[in-house]
C-alpha cells in the first residue's frame, strides 16, 4: 500500500499511520500470558495469578508497551517505503476519527533537507602558518626553569623585587568597609608575574620583611569581581616574608632532571623543538579548520531540522551542567540553564554537521584505516609510552569514532583549501601559541 506524504511546512511531514485494534488486543493479551507464568500476588502461588487480576494490574502499561512498539514498527515501514531520511523523533497523536475496527494516527516529523553547497572555488580562506623560532625555545627553557624553581628566605634589610615570592596580611576597605575576597593573612604571591593588579604589585615593590603601607588601589571597569569593578579600595598591606628565587642552570644535570636520555643541553633544545612543533602543527591545522568550516556555512544553503537543533541544544544544556559539577557546583543538575543561551550554537552545530556531511559524501572524504592509525600514533608521540597509548584508542569504539570524526575534518580542509581562493598568512609564535 503506498504511504501518502504530506507537505506541511519545508522540512515538516506528516503521515497517517493505521493499526489493527485487533492485531493490538491480541499482542497485549500474549503478553499478559506470558507475563502471568511469573507475577507475584498476594494469596497466589507464582504462575497461578488469575488473568483477571494480571490485566487489572498490568493491562495499561502492556498496551502503553504494544501501542509504542507497533506504531515504530508503522512508523519505520512508512518511512522506509517513502524513502523518506526522517530527521529527529515524529510527534504521533490518535486522530479522532478512525475506520472501524482500526486505530489511526498522524505522525508529523522532519526530514533531512537537501545541501546546497554554493561554488568553492568562489570562497575566500585564510590559511595560517608558524615556525618555532630559537627565540621560542629559549623561552620554553626559562618556562622549565621556572617550574623548578627553589626559594629562599631574603635578610631583613633586603627589599621586594621582581622574581621574590612574597608573604603578606592585607585587608582593603571600600567606604571604610572590608569587602567580600578584600582581607587575607598569610596571602603569598610572586611579585612582578602579574597574578597581583600592578597598582598592588608596585606598592608592594620595594617593601622590606616586617614594612606595612597603606594605598590607594582603583579597580578596573571590567575587574572580573563585579562588586568591586569600577572603585576604589584602600589597602593595608604587612609584609611578613620576602623569598628570593633561584632558577637552576641550564646545564646537563638539567636536562637529565627533565628525562633527556642523552642528557645534553643540545639534545634538550631538539626535544623542545620536537614538542613545540606538534602543538604547532596541532594550532595552526585547528586554526585553519575553523576558517574552512565559516568558508562551508557560508555557502550552503539548507533549511535546518528543529528537531535537531532541540536535540543539540539539550547536549550543550547537559554539558553546561556537567561542567557546573566539575567546578564543585552545588545541585548543578538542578541549576536552572535557559536553553536560548544555546541556540545559536545549537544551530551552527547542527547546518555544519548537515554540510561536512554532504561534502564528505559528495567527495569520498571518509577516513581511510591508514589514516586513523597515523594520526593515532601521531597522538600517542605526546605520551611517554606511545605504545599503550595507540593500543588505548584501538581498544575502544568510542574514542575511535572520535579519531574518525578528526580524521574527516582533515580530510574536508584540505579538500577545500585546495579549491578555495587561499590567502597565506605566516603568524608569529607567541601569537598563535596566545590564540584559545
Amino acid at each position: 500500500m503506498a504511504v501518502t506524504v504530506e507537505t506541511l511546512e519545508k522540512l515538516e511531514r506528516r503521515i497517517t499511520l493505521t493499526l489493527a485494534a485487533a492485531d493490538i488486543n491480541s499482542e497485549v493479551e500474549t503478553r499478559l500470558k506470558k507475563l502471568a507464568r511469573t507475577v507475584k500476588a498476594d494469596g497466589f502461588r507464582p504462575g497461578k495469578v488469575p488473568m483477571s487480576v494480571v490485566a487489572q494490574r498490568y493491562g495499561y502499561s502492556v498496551q502503553y508497551e504494544v501501542m509504542n512498539d507497533k506504531l515504530g514498527q508503522a512508523f519505520n515501514a512508512a518511512a522506509n517505503e517513502a524513502q523518506l531520511r526522517v530527521a529527529g523523533m515524529p510527534n504521533i497523536a490518535q486522530k479522532d476519527e478512525s475506520p472501524e475496527g482500526q486505530l489511526a494516527f498522524d505522525a508529523t516529523f522532519e526530514v533531512y533537507p537537501e545541501v546546497k553547497i554554493g561554488d568553492l572555488a568562489a570562497s575566500e580562506v585564510e590559511r595560517v602558518s608558524s615556525e618555532v623560532t630559537e627565540e621560542a625555545i629559549d623561552k620554553t627553557v626559562e618556562i622549565l626553569r621556572k617550574q623548578r624553581r627553589t626559594f629562599a628566605q631574603r635578610a631583613a634589610a633586603e627589599a621586594a623585587a621582581d622574581g621574590d615570592r612574597v608573604t603578606i596580611d592585607f585587608e582593603g576597605k571600600i567606604d571604610g568597609e572590608t569587602f567580600a575576597g578584600g582581607k587575607a593573612e598569610g596571602f603569598q604571591f610572586l611579585l612582578g608575574e602579574g597574578q597581583m593588579l600592578e597598582a598592588f604589585e608596585k606598592a608592594v615593590r620595594g617593601m622590606k620583611a616586617g614594612e606595612s603601607k597603606t594605598f590607594p588601589l582603583a579597580f578596573p571597569e571590567d575587574y572580573h569581581g563585579k562588586d568591586v569593578a569600577g572603585k576604589e579600595a584602600d589597602f593595608l598591606v604587612t609584609v611578613k616574608k620576602i623569598e628570593a628565587q633561584h632558577l637552576p642552570e641550564v646545564n646537563e644535570a638539567f636536562a637529565k632532571s627533565l628525562g633527556i636520555k642523552d642528557a645534553t643541553i643540545e639534545a634538550l633544545r631538539a626535544d623542545i623543538k620536537k614538542n613545540l612543533e606538534r602543538e604547532v602543527k596541532f594550532r595552526v591545522l585547528a586554526r585553519n579548520k575553523a576558517a574552512v568550516m565559516d568558508a562551508l556555512v557560508a555557502a550552503a544553503e539548507l533549511d535546518i531540522p528543529k528537531a535537531l537543533v532541540s536535540g543539540e541544544t539539550e547536549r550543550l544544556v547537559e554539558g553546561a551542567r556537567e561542567d557546573l559539577k566539575k567546578r564543585g557546583v552545588k545541585d548543578a543538575d538542578k541549576a536552572p540553564i535557559p536553553a536560548e543561551l544555546f541556540t545559536a550554537q545549537a544551530e551552527r552545530r547542527v547546518r555544519l554537521g548537515l554540510v561536512v556531511s554532504e561534502l564528505v559524501r559528495a567527495n569520498n572524504l571518509q577516513a581511510k584505516p591508514e589514516q586513523l592509525q597515523a594520526h593515532i600514533e601521531e597522538l600517542s608521540q605526546s605520551y611517554e609510552k606511545p605504545a599503550e597509548v595507540v593500543r588505548w584508542y584501538l581498544s575502544d569504539r568510542q574514542r575511535l569514532a572520535e579519531v574518525e570524526a578528526i580524521v574527516i575534518e582533515n580530510n574536508v580542509t584540505e579538500f577545500v583549501l585546495a579549491k578555495a581562493k587561499v590567502s597565506d598568512k605566516a603568524l608569529p609564535f607567541d601569537e598563535l601559541m596566545a590564540q584559545a
